[in-house]
């Protein structure tokens, strides 16, 4: 019997692997037999969750402390995954942050922060992982993490800079989808509805916010911890070959209507 989201053997690189939707799915991920490397800035947080993915899964892990905002510090991180492991088989661009306020009061120092993690962090992981991994393997799996928020507008939580530096990895995705295309790349991307992060827990357990979610969201609750890993396997496996370009919203259906 065929297993077809297998990963045994395959090396998946997930940024912003420090809490949060990054370690979910990267645990996921060794679920299925991937080696991890978890990749962010904080050094403790990383080595903790290495440690842990490595003794639950039986895996070997990497922890690699780095900036994506910083070339240098990304160029010399996937230079030490190919020393370690000579591959880079799966990338999740995971990392970002969120600036929240109304657009009139967003500064510029806000705006540009938002644009230089979630759209220049992400377009710097892909650009230095390919071009020292996957194009030379002319193989890759590359799975931008974006959001609904990057495909639709909203009238209840003032983020413009997130909106348009997700809606600019949702392009972008498809810009480098079209490139590597022929070159056994694919390059899609997950777009989150209302997930429990631990930078999103107090905004959600806002009785303004539930109210809002039974409201919005046809399966009138947020995702749970979990339900965000099977888009990652299936568009991290082998068996995604022909699915190139596309945005997967996992969002209780918030996005459709």
């Amino acid at each position: 019997m065929q297993n077809y989201f297998d990963l045994t053997g395959h090396v998946a690189l997930v940024t912003g692997c420090s809490t949060g939707l990054g370690v979910q799915m990267a645990k996921a991920l060794a679920n299925q037999g991937a080696k991890i490397v978890a990749l962010a800035r904080r050094k403790d947080k990383i080595e903790a969750v290495a440690k842990e993915i490595a003794e639950t899964y039986g895996v070997e892990t990497l922890a690699v402390q780095c900036d994506i905002t910083v070339t240098e510090q990304v160029e010399a991180a996937v230079d030490e995954v190919l020393q370690k492991f000579g591959r880079i088989d799966v990338l999740i661009n995971n990392a970002g942050t969120g600036a929240v306020a109304p657009a009139e009061d967003i500064t510029d120092e806000q705006f540009n922060g938002e644009m230089n993690v979630d759209l220049g962090g992400t377009f710097k992981v892909a650009r230095a992982v390919a071009k020292k991994a996957m194009l030379p393997a002319k193989y890759g799996r590359i799975i931008n993490i974006a959001s609904m928020y990057g495909l639709v507008g909203n009238k209840i939580c003032g983020s413009a800079p997130y909106h348009a530096a997700k809606g600019g990895v949702v392009n972008l995705t498809r810009a480098l989808a079209a490139e590597w295309g022929s070159k056994g790349i694919t390059v899609n991307s997950i777009c989150p509805g209302y997930f429990y992060t631990p930078l999103t827990k107090e905004t959600l357990d806002s009785e303004f916010f539930q109210q809002n979610a039974k409201t919005m969201i046809p399966a009138e609750r947020y995702g749970n911890e979990g339900e965000l890993d099977t888009a990652a396997i299936f568009l991290a496996s082998p068996a995604s070959s022909y699915v190139n370009g596309i945005m997967v919203p996992v969002d209780g259906g918030y996005t459709c209507m």
